[in-house]
């Protein structure tokens, strides 16, 4: 592992820097994959009807959408590393901070702050990871990149068992595991990026990343709405169709799992035959899957194959749609690129609990599965007009 990948940083060994950035990535994961759904049931048992829960939940995208027009500069500024603390350190105090008050807006609050923290250290990692990598292994570390959030997000949920032993013991266990992930942390020397110069006007940059991979940005944006919509309005759901709190903690850790598992060989399988075809069949059967689920939902063992089939169906969407943008664009707007896959993201994964929790009040309790179903399929059959244009190595 160490002759893989060569970190700048001489006193501590690749492998720990490796590791414990991952580790990083992980713990964002599970900040999203336990609150989302801790919260959702706490707040459900207060009465919250699943429209306000819905909008409460997606406080926390709006602070990862936020966060992504200006968390570029303080990582240049002050460095990875200083980023990525003061993240764990917000995310921390948030997290420990739900458990002294059940206020509706305190909670929305700390929502936004935690989308911040959490953002903030996705960004800076995964910009350290790909900038300290060699090219030629640089896909492979962001599928590794792809299933340490996987892990995360998979094991998050889990939390929600912990509410046996009282409402307070999921927000301590989570506030003391990030406040010894910092510990790691601390002991990485600080690195910042590399300034690129300015070439062109900044906008241009962006115009063009749409006009030659538009059809590679949309997978973060139907990963955004699905990973969000899943966390923070299934478990509304799996109440609503009597589920115990148990077998939806079960059900959205076999999701992730799905996804870890498949995320390598997906990526695999799309370096051999094209990622477009690639996401497109991924499109058509994760659509036909979600369908399927308000079909067999009173067969728990169905539900929980076709959870795990789907989540590693479409988990992997947001590496795959990075990927394929990365075979698309010129290296010179690239990072444009990844800053709108990001912005995509975010908006997506504020949708998806606001669609998700109105689509159960108003429309039907099996709405979430028809949505995600429908606008799966539309992407796959979007995928026949779009048309690669020949990468050029220009600056913009």
């Amino acid at each position: 592992m160490s002759s893989a990948y060569s970190f700048n940083n001489r006193s501590i060994s690749p492998r720990y820097q490796l590791i414990t950035l991952l580790l990083v990535v992980i713990v964002s994961g599970m900040s999203q994959g336990l609150l989302l759904p801790l919260l959702s049931i706490l707040l459900e048992r207060h009465g919250v009807s699943s429209d306000v829960n819905g909008m409460n939940a997606a406080a926390l995208y709006i602070g990862i959408f936020c966060t992504m027009f200006f968390v570029e500069k303080p990582v240049v500024r002050f460095g990875y590393k200083k980023v990525i603390i003061i993240g764990l350190l917000l995310v921390t105090g948030c997290t420990l901070l739900f458990s002294i008050s059940e206020s509706l807006v305190l909670w929305f609050v700390l929502r936004l702050l935690v989308g911040v923290g959490d953002s903030s250290l996705h960004f800076a990692t995964q910009q350290w990871i790909l900038s300290s990598s060699p090219a030629d292994r640089r896909g492979r570390v962001f599928s590794l990149y792809g299933m340490a959030y996987g892990v995360g997000f998979s094991v998050g949920p889990l939390g929600i068992n912990l509410l046996n032993l009282g409402d307070r013991v999921p927000f301590l266990a989570s506030g003391a595991l990030y406040a010894g992930i910092l510990l790691l942390v601390l002991r990485l020397q600080s690195e910042r990026p590399e300034q690129l110069d300015p070439q062109g006007v900044k906008e241009n940059r962006f115009i063009r990343s749409y006009k030659l991979a538009w059809f590679a940005l949309i997978p973060p944006l139907l990963y955004g709405v699905m990973e969000a919509s899943m966390n923070s309005t299934f478990p509304l759901y799996g109440l609503g169709i009597a589920l115990s709190q148990q077998w939806i903690s079960i059900l959205l850790v076999t999701f992730g799992v799905g996804s870890i598992v498949l995320q390598l060989p997906l990526g695999i399988w799309s370096d051999r035959i094209g990622r477009k075809k690639v996401l497109m069949i991924c499109g058509f059967i994760g659509s036909v899957l979600f369908l399927l689920i308000p079909v067999v939902n009173e067969h728990k063992l169905l539900m929980l194959f076709l959870f795990a089939v789907a989540g590693g169906i479409v988990g992997s969407f947001y590496s795959l749609g990075m990927s394929y943008a990365a075979d698309i664009v010129p290296k010179a707007i690239l990072p444009a690129t990844g800053v709108i896959a990001s912005v995509h993201y975010s908006i997506g994964s504020v949708l998806g609990p606001v669609i998700g929790g109105y689509g159960i009040r108003f429309v039907s309790i099996h709405s979430l599965f028809y949505f995600l179903g429908a606008v799966f399929v539309v992407f796959a059959i979007t995928g026949f007009g779009f048309k690669r244009v020949e990468k050029e190595e220009v600056g913009t």
